[in-house]
This record gives C-alpha cells, structure tokens and sequence, in this order.
C-alpha cells in the first residue's frame, strides 16, 4: 500500500526476520485485507517521529486498523516476543551467547514519609 520510502520502514531482511514472529491469519473468519509489513511499517512511522495515530500518512493502512493491531499485540504480548528475538540475534552476531549468563539489578531504597495528615508531635512543640 505504501508507495512512499520512510526511513522507519522494513527492510526485507528485517522483515523476513519477523514476520514468523507475528500470529498468523485466523483460519476461519474474513480475510486479513491488510498487510502486517505495512501495518509495522506504520507502528514504527509513529514511534520514530511521534506522531499521534490520527496523523499518519495517508500511504499506510488506516490508522484505526493500525492501532488495532498494535492493541492486540500488546496484550498477545508479541512486542516482547520481537524484542527478545531482535536481542537474541544481536547478542549472536556480536559472537556472543542468546542468552546472557549475568545479570545485574540495581535498586534504590527510597524512605516515604509519613502517611496521614499533620505530624502530631510537631503540633504540640509548638504550643
């Protein structure tokens, strides 16, 4: 559909790479009239220049189409799936393991403060 080149589209190796990744065609039901290339071309238009769905260009799928399928792969949780592959594949071209052997986890302890309304034992000092 999209007669125009963006610097977000596929590449047709990128694209042999995930298109397995992406659930199929249902077997029963309407025909997918749309194609995923496009519709992923489309997610990543928006994510590279940030642009509201509504102000996608007119050369990808609708963006309600679009959108929709971006729903649904969130909740199938396919995204995760894409980047765990892509991360795999990095890792393995850098010479390196899939699957890193270490990890590190930072975190900060933060103290909250009190809870409630006034501190009590502020308020009677000051009598």
């Amino acid at each position: 559909m999209s007669s125009r080149f963006y610097d977000s589209d596929l590449s047709d190796e990128e694209w042999q790479y995930i298109e397995p990744l992406l659930p199929p065609e249902k077997p029963v039901g309407k025909v997918r009239e749309v194609s995923l290339r496009e519709v992923l071309n489309a997610i990543f238009y928006r994510a590279d220049n940030g642009v509201k769905w509504r102000n996608l260009p007119r050369d990808f799928p609708a963006w309600q189409t679009v959108y929709g399928y971006y729903r649904l792969w969130v909740r199938l949780g396919i995204w995760e799936q894409i980047n765990t592959a892509l991360v795999q594949k990095v890792r393995m071209y850098e010479g390196r393991d899939a699957q890193p052997s270490l990890a590190i986890i930072d975190s900060q302890s933060v103290k909250l403060g009190q809870k409630g309304g006034k501190n009590t034992a502020l308020m009677a000092t000051k009598r």
